[in-house]
């Protein structure tokens, strides 16, 4: 959930940056193998058209990759 600085589920647009119900953020199945994400939050705030070079953590998708080889 998108929670502010208290640790409270926040419909507050400076915590919740797309305004998503009950400031859900991302959800997974009951069995935890599917995984649903709402917004990109990395993404808000100054400088969020400039492209970022180099290395990126990307083991969540590269994990999901693993598992459908």
């Amino acid at each position: 959930q998108y929670v502010d600085l208290e640790g409270n589920a926040s419909m507050d647009e400076e915590w919740n940056i797309n305004g998503s119900f009950a400031a859900i953020e991302g959800i997974t199945s009951p069995d935890g193998r599917v995984y649903g994400k709402m917004c990109h939050a990395e993404r808000k705030g100054d400088g969020v058209s400039i492209n970022i070079y180099g290395n990126q953590d990307m083991k969540l998708f590269e994990s999901g990759v693993d598992y459908f080889r």
